[in-house]
């Protein structure tokens, strides 16, 4: 599914987020930046060692901060790690939003054109689909309808369950515009 805001647009894709070739991919980090399993094990498994190496280098950070290193050997010059939880990998739905804001923050302070998210808080976070869902979506179309650099942003949904929780949560926004 995809959606026009202003000047940017909104696509919900399922797929593999380390393949992406955005500008820049979002990784749902801890506060200390290190890159376990996950989301995060497969952008270090396809980027690259260095990718973590550069991430710890700036934390430990306080959860809602996000950093910014490059990609390594990813199709996506830069990684976002957007600090959704601690070292309890707890985080809330707040965090969730705290997260989401920092890294599309970040990704126009850098100029950053294009950005894919995944489902932050939804795998290791255990937090409900739809209300990440929600909640990322109403983050990111808050952010595009502000003066921003960034023109595309894509949510790149791993598995069928959520990739259908984000479009229906998109649906239901415009729904009621």
């Amino acid at each position: 599914m995809e959606v026009k805001v202003l000047n940017s647009k909104v696509e919900i894709v399922q797929g593999d987020l380390s393949e992406q070739d955005t500008t820049a991919v979002v990784n749902a980090a801890n506060n200390h930046l290190w890159m376990g399993s996950g989301v995060a094990g497969a952008l270090k498994k396809k980027g690259g060692e260095s990718i973590e190496q550069e991430a710890i280098e700036q934390g430990p950070t306080n959860i809602g901060n996000s950093v910014l290193t490059k990609g390594g050997d990813l199709k996506a010059r830069y990684v976002i790690h957007a600090v959704s939880m601690g070292q309890d990998m707890k985080t809330n739905i707040d965090y969730v939003a705290k997260a989401t804001r920092s890294a599309l923050q970040l990704a126009d302070e850098e100029g950053i054109g294009s950005v894919s998210f995944p489902a932050i808080g939804a795998g290791a976070g255990g937090l409900e689909m739809h209300q990440v869902a929600s909640t990322m979506l109403t983050q990111t179309i808050d952010h595009l309808q502000s003066d921003t650099s960034i023109r595309l942003v894509r949510f790149v949904l791993f598995d069928e369950k959520t990739h259908e929780a984000f479009n229906d949560e998109l649906r239901h926004m415009f729904a009621r515009n």
